[in-house]
């Protein structure tokens, strides 16, 4: 097994492949990225947890664009958390956000809850976007109270048809009297050189008649080599997948040594959002200028909160005014 310059640290993500059994995956442990976005806002413990995993998993699918281009993860529900937001920007920016309804959630009480649960029904959308309208792709799955990671798996069978398994976890930690949050993850996919073997049972069936078993036409059931690593992935346990003493590489030895797995660089995750006086500007100049006179509180300003980030901006109107008739001239 190769090892990396990024061995124990957080805020990582680490490609890896299992070549026996025709695997590829990453793991990311996130830290200080995903408690400085939860601590910005103060979320609720359990708001938090779903936050987390949201962003676990966003940055593990998003990590795939190389060098330019954003992969978001949205959801709009009936839930208690009823819009979560996450925004991948390659190479390295994470940011997320989310929308609840406190009096709902205080009514749960100190109950637990599970993902689903807080979601309820509605959709989760994936999206990525690599500056053009041609390279901009979107999927859609149906959210009924599954989890995040059910809602992957479904992502993967309806829209990229590869055979695929996740695995999330989110935990708080006490160190120097305050309490931190972790989160991380863990994907396998299946990717053998011959397309037929990735035609199985956790795929999509397509036009199969009803009734009929896919190997009634002759399609196999699930190949071992893919059976033999759904097994090992299953064996994690949420604190292996956050505990900070347990690096990426030493997970990966843990569940595939017998097979032999190969390590590739890591990419490092930084909280990062991408608002701007120039993106913010950029929003003004979509509105009406009744709109914008609208906006112009009774101090006589515009003042604009960044969602994400918290960042405010403190804008004259005539400035504003100013800066979008110079544009458009």
């Amino acid at each position: 097994m190769s090892s990396t310059s990024f061995e124990g640290h957080d805020d990582v993500v680490l490609p890896f492949s299992v070549e026996p059994l025709d695997v590829r995956g990453r793991v990311v442990r996130l830290g200080p990225s995903i408690d400085t976005i939860l601590a910005r806002h103060g979320y609720p413990n359990l708001v938090a947890r779903v936050i987390g995993e949201a962003a676990a998993l966003t940055v593990m699918l998003g990590a795939s664009l190389k060098l330019e281009g954003r992969f978001q993860l949205q959801t709009k529900t009936d839930g208690i958390i009823d819009m979560v937001v996450v925004d991948f920007n390659a190479p390295d920016s994470l940011r997320a956000t989310a929308r609840f309804d406190q009096e709902k959630l205080d009514a749960l009480g100190s109950g637990a809850a599970s993902t689903g649960e807080l979601i309820g029904s509605g959709y989760l959308a994936m999206t990525i976007d690599q500056g053009t309208e041609r390279s901009r792709y979107q999927g859609v799955v149906a959210l009924e109270g599954q989890g995040f990671e059910e809602a992957a798996h479904q992502y993967f069978r309806q829209s990229e048809q590869i055979p695929t398994q996740v695995r999330l976890a989110v935990a708080e930690q006490f160190e120097e009297g305050r309490h931190t949050y972790r989160a991380g993850g863990l994907m396998i996919q299946f990717l053998p050189s011959s397309p037929e073997r990735m035609r199985q049972a956790d795929l999509h069936p397509g036009d199969i008649p009803e009734g009929h078993a896919s190997n009634d036409l002759g399609i196999p059931s699930e190949d071992d080599a893919w059976v033999e690593a759904k097994s090992l992935l299953a064996t994690v346990e949420d604190h292996e997948l956050i505990d900070p003493a347990v690096s990426s590489e030493r997970l990966l030895y843990r569940l595939f040594h017998e097979r032999g797995v190969r390590v590739f660089e890591g990419q490092h995750v930084d909280e990062k959002c991408t608002c701007s006086h120039e993106r913010i500007m950029g929003m003004m100049r979509r509105f009406s200028p009744e709109d914008r006179r609208d906006m112009v509180g009774d101090n006589g300003r515009i003042g604009i909160t960044c969602e994400f980030c918290s960042r405010f901006y403190d804008l004259d109107p005539a400035d504003v005014e100013a800066e979008i008739a110079k544009t458009e001239a």
